[in-house]
């Protein structure tokens, strides 16, 4: 296997997948086994590469396109869009994923991938926050934003850093079989099967790290969305009153960005509701269920996030003080 670097380099992007395969070599040789995978980190300037994160990676140089290979895989990190304007690495990816039994990308290695033609017409996913991105520049690529990895033929994408790690150990799966996949999971105290798609990420943590007591109550909501979210219940969740609660919240989340949280984990777009909720709704307990709306997947519902819930009962109260 070889592993395409270049400076600039997300170092997980690298190190995450390799680890996985080369636990995977470790775990056979204590079995009696001949180790099943031979890696090589490789770049079109060999010797040292200096990642993003200032650590230096070793490289040897680009194999020759026809020379036999089982899997090419492409990383990414903030220097690959500098390799994506080098026509001969471009070329050299092309020709190496052809003759490769497979070709898979980590993160915005997507990118270097796709520039090569041979992600068109091909589902494939990046970074969460890269894929409008892949969208708009590769158009004819059908970019899915929510999953951890996508095999669509003989091509993997992963989305970002440590997702290359999920796609790794679904190649070791796809190669050597459940068992030792699981095994090296582990060992490695890692998740064999990730629950949920990369969207959970995007929406979750973006509210969360400023208050304990509300990373605590969006994990309850995540785990009660089809039960009752009014207000009342949620500030009773938190330990607070009603008032003290609806403000006390827009404090600390007012810098975030609105989103949505869903039962399987996807990212619907935010789209404006005709009207805003009433505080009199919330207030009386009605659940939260009656602004909830599909995000497409046939046994997901969506609801709205803690945030958009909560500002919408705070506008309200807020226009009910200004009106008496």
């Amino acid at each position: 296997m070889e592993f395409l670097a270049f400076p600039d380099v997300q170092l997980l992007d690298v190190t995450g997948p390799f680890q996985v395969l080369a636990s995977a070599n470790a775990l056979a040789e204590q079995a009696g086994r001949a180790r099943p995978y031979a890696l090589k980190v490789v770049a079109a300037s060999p010797g040292p590469i200096v990642s993003s994160s200032g650590l230096t990676l070793f490289a040897e140089p680009l194999p020759p396109f026809d020379d036999p290979l089982d899997t090419l895989i492409v990383a990414g990190g903030g220097g690959v869009h500098p390799a994506c304007d080098d026509a001969a690495l471009v070329h050299w990816v092309k020709h190496r994923a052809e003759t490769a039994r497979r070709a898979a990308s980590v993160c915005s290695g997507a990118f270097l991938l796709a520039n090569t033609g041979l992600v068109d017409g091909r589902r494939a996913t990046t970074h969460w926050s890269r894929c409008a991105e892949l969208a708009a520049a590769f158009p004819s690529v059908r970019v899915e934003q929510d999953p951890i990895y996508v095999n669509d033929g003989k091509l993997w994408t992963s989305a970002g850093v440590t997702a290359g790690i999920d796609m790794a150990l679904a190649l070791l799966e796809a190669d050597l079989g459940r068992p030792l996949a699981t095994e090296v999971a582990r060992h490695l105290v890692v998740f064999a099967k990730r629950p949920g798609g990369q969207a959970q990420f995007s929406a979750r943590l973006a509210l969360g790290g400023s208050d304990a007591t509300f990373d605590r109550l969006h994990d309850w909501m995540q785990r009660n969305l089809h039960g009752n979210l009014a207000v009342p219940v949620l500030a009773d969740q938190a330990g607070m009153s009603e008032r003290n609660f609806l403000r006390h919240y827009r404090q600390i989340t007012e810098p975030r960005r609105p989103e949505r949280l869903s039962a399987c984990g996807s990212r619907p777009p935010v789209r404006p509701s005709a009207k805003p909720a009433c505080r009199s709704s919330a207030s009386r307990g009605i659940a939260a269920s009656v602004l909830r709306k599909p995000c497409g997947a046939a046994s997901c519902a969506s609801s709205p996030s803690p945030r958009m819930l909560i500002e919408s009962a705070f506008q309200s109260d807020l226009s009910d003080r200004d009106g008496s």
